[in-house]
């Protein structure tokens, strides 16, 4: 008996040992292998076109996350958790694309959305090059290829090495970004990165945020500063969205500084047109939302307000999966605009059959 017993507790203490190793062996790699991109990265264009943009003359613009592929109606995220109007908490379960099958179908699905919208210039967010969460599907070497006549702009947003959580289905490795394309030429692209949290745990699991600035030359010599934005989702207590909001403040003011038109287009992880439960749902407002309006902005900015914001929202929860009218949804995704430009914006209602936001359509002309 007391042999048994220790034999027990040899196993038990051996098991122990081997795990705490694994574990210590882990952090050591993910440390290790973390890092953030450089601010201010120069980013290359490719296939560059050559034609310069005018006064007065309208040109469209389309901002798109499609949520690397995974989000059909079924997908739920994993990180994501809300309660129902009577109280139930709920969670989302999922962390990697159900097949490679779903990718390749809600890439295209996007893409047909994106190119029926025939837009001069098109932002995307969530593009995955080579992730495990997407089946390691190049969605960038997709929609470039779609878009053959555009000239495309890359710019890591997310980059992991591999994440073991959730143990049932680890995350794995992610490989992430911004893209913008535009038929007009372009000078110069700049990648910035934005503030996050930098915890020792939570900087793992949060994504590098980056926000992609284009410059294209106007013919009257000034410049259409161009930016594509995502800001962060997970962040409690709306903190580092606070310093996110700063920064790319700083950056507008300056450029409209200098007389430059500018453009913000993106996922802003707020609320942007005051809709915060006002669509149909059975879920209460997540702890997450928060508004950004225009008294958050630099002089000489404004929200585009799509014409249809009380219509179609652009994004829905994503702890549950998705049914009409049960999800909270809100519209979060959109433009920023310097006045001196002329803008209307609408929401394109593709009832997140692609990606858990819709997209968002603005039209302009620079004055």
């Amino acid at each position: 008996m007391i042999k048994s017993i220790k034999i027990f507790a040899w196993i038990l203490t051996t098991l122990i040992s081997l795990v705490t190793l694994f574990v210590i062996g882990y952090v050591i790699y993910m440390s290790v292998n973390y890092y953030r991109i450089d601010d201010f990265s120069a980013i290359e264009t490719y296939n560059p076109q050559t034609e310069v943009l005018k006064l007065s003359e309208e040109y469209s613009a389309l901002t798109y996350n499609i949520g690397f592929g995974a989000y059909d109606h079924e997908f739920s995220f994993f990180m994501d958790s809300g309660v129902m109007n009577d109280g139930t908490e709920v969670s989302g379960i999922d962390s990697v694309a159900k097949s490679k099958e779903v990718i390749l179908t809600n890439t295209n699905g996007a893409i047909d959305v994106s190119k029926n919208e025939s837009a001069d210039f098109y932002l995307f967010q969530e593009v995955d090059t080579k992730s495990t969460r997407s089946h390691n599907v190049n969605q960038y070497a997709m929609i470039e290829g779609s878009f053959s006549k555009y000239s495309s702009v890359y710019a890591a947003n997310f980059h992991s090495s591999y994440m073991l959580y959730p143990f049932n289905e680890p995350h794995g490795i992610a490989n992430s970004g911004v893209l913008t394309l535009s038929k007009y030429k372009i000078d110069e692209n700049m990648r910035r990165k934005y503030p996050i949290d930098e915890s020792i745990f939570t900087k793992f699991f949060d994504l590098d945020r980056c926000f992609l600035v284009s410059r294209l030359p106007v013919e009257n010599g000034k410049e259409l500063v161009l930016i594509n934005s995502h800001m962060s989702a997970y962040d409690e207590g709306g903190l580092i969205r606070e310093k996110q909001l700063e920064l790319i403040n700083s950056v507008m003011k300056e450029e409209y500084g200098k007389g430059n038109y500018v453009i913000v287009g993106g996922d802003f992880n707020h609320d942007i047109a005051g809709m915060a439960g006002k669509f149909k749902s059975e879920q209460q407002i997540p702890e997450w939302v928060y508004t950004l309006d225009n008294e958050t902005l630099t002089e000489g900015f404004s929200i585009v307000v799509a014409e249809n914001y009380n219509e179609v929202p652009t994004c829905r929860s994503t702890d549950i999966p998705y049914t009409r009218g049960v999800n909270y949804s809100s519209v979060l995704d959109g433009f920023i605009v310097s006045d001196n430009i002329e803008a209307t914006a609408k929401n394109i209602d593709a009832d997140f059959e692609y990606s858990d936001p819709n997209p968002a359509l603005l039209r302009f002309k620079l004055n």
